[in-house]
């Protein structure tokens, strides 16, 4: 079973650097024809990115649940990733970095840290 939770944290991880780096929305493209809109799943919360938090959230839990042997390593991982991801829209043409977006990530592996600290 873990290893299996490793393959789809890997697989998840590797179609979030995709969606990250890709110079538009493909998400925004393969529902709505536009590279430049972007789906929202529900209203933003205050200044933090909805999208986000779940995208995060989902990506942490499998991170923290797949390597829990060695979970300070992960969560360096998936904090140096969120921050590396986001700044890189600086230098994507369609991207642009998003301070909101930069909290949503960290809210995410935040709650995902939080909901598996039992494990």
């Amino acid at each position: 079973v873990m290893s299996k939770i490793k393959i789809l944290f890997n697989a998840t991880n590797i179609i979030f650097i995709v969606l990250y780096l890709w110079p538009g929305s493909i998400l925004g493209w393969l529902m709505y024809g536009k590279l430049n809109k972007q789906p929202q799943l529900t209203s933003d919360f205050l200044s933090i990115s909805s999208n986000h938090v779940y995208a995060f959230l989902v990506l942490s839990l499998l991170g923290l649940i797949a390597y829990y042997k060695s979970q300070k390593k992960i969560i360096l991982y998936l904090t140096l990733s969120s921050i590396l991801l986001e700044m890189s829209h600086i230098f994507i043409k369609h991207r642009s970095f998003q301070f909101d977006d930069l909290l949503g990530n960290m809210f995410g592996l935040l709650l995902s840290i939080i909901l598996t600290s039992g494990l």
